[in-house]
């Protein structure tokens, strides 16, 4: 099995929300905010090649909305969800299966795009199945109205409509090598895959822990349904990330894609840091 990372550019979200009850002072040092109190954050997906299959880990934000939609979010940088794939040596067509962590609009948009005339969604992944949990799935398409700006339509019920949605839960994974962590702090069960390579264990850390900043329990997003629960989820996979040397991916850090683990005097701290490709 080999992974690599795919890049699909930079947005900014509030530093606030990012960071929730950490005072500005310590989290602007970390990554610091704009005139309108933005922070820059990735879109970081990853690529797993195993055999004849060819997963996708989320699908960055997309090219969908409108103009007055990206504007809140100012998305910049050079990288592109089907730039990088081709710059992996593959085409949308190739990909077998995306795995959505969980349906928030930056991590499925680019699940789904229009046809050339941009008359129709039709699904960036033709070839693929896709891949979420039932109760995250029914989550997002009756959504709280905590999140409801979060879980938009037109990134979602095509998936459905395309009859090649399925379920985690329901049938297995075509990969034998990676194992499912379910957690339910940010969001009802987003998914955390686990993958297994040899002697190195990584974890795509998603919105559990975003950047290597949020490493700290009390750094936990404003965003995060159930706080308390996503301390206590963040406590229990850093403890094993610490005693099993496994690498954490993070889907949002616009520096550091990957880290090891350790656990310090005052909690968990980042090891050794770096590109995916440093720790082969």
């Amino acid at each position: 099995m080999q992974l690599q990372t795919i890049e699909t550019g930079f947005f900014k979200l509030d530093g606030g929300a990012m960071f929730g009850v950490v005072p500005k002072p310590l989290w602007n040092q970390v990554n610091p905010a704009d005139e309108r109190n933005r922070c820059t954050w990735a879109m970081r997906c990853l690529l797993v090649e195993a055999g004849d299959r060819l997963m996708l880990v989320d699908t960055g934000i997309g090219t969908k909305q409108d103009a007055k939609f990206f504007g809140h979010y100012h998305l910049h940088g050079e990288a592109s969800l089907s730039q990088s794939i081709r710059q992996a040596g593959y085409t949308e067509s190739d990909i077998t299966d995306v795995l959505l962590t969980h349906l928030h609009f930056d991590h499925v948009g680019g699940a789904v795009q229009y046809n050339k005339d941009r008359t129709q969604l039709e699904l960036t992944f033709p070839n693929a199945t896709y891949w979420s949990h039932r109760k995250h799935w029914q989550w997002a398409v009756a959504p709280n109205p905590r999140e409801k700006a979060s879980f938009l339509g037109e990134n979602i019920l095509p998936i459905a409509d395309s009859g090649q949605l399925r379920f985690v839960d329901e049938a297995p994974l075509p990969y034998p090598a990676v194992e499912l962590l379910f957690v339910d702090g940010h969001t009802e069960k987003m998914i955390l895959p686990l993958f297994r390579l040899g002697n190195q264990t990584l974890l795509y850390a998603a919105d559990l822990i975003p950047s290597a900043a949020h490493l700290a329990l009390p750094w936990i997003m404003s965003y995060d349904v159930r706080p308390l629960l996503t301390m206590e989820e963040k406590s229990r996979v850093l403890q094993r990330a610490a005693d099993e040397n496994w690498l954490l991916l993070f889907e949002h850090d616009p520096v550091v894609e990957a880290a090891t683990v350790e656990k310090g005097e005052k909690g968990f701290v980042i090891g050794r840091k770096g590109r995916l490709a440093d720790f082969r």
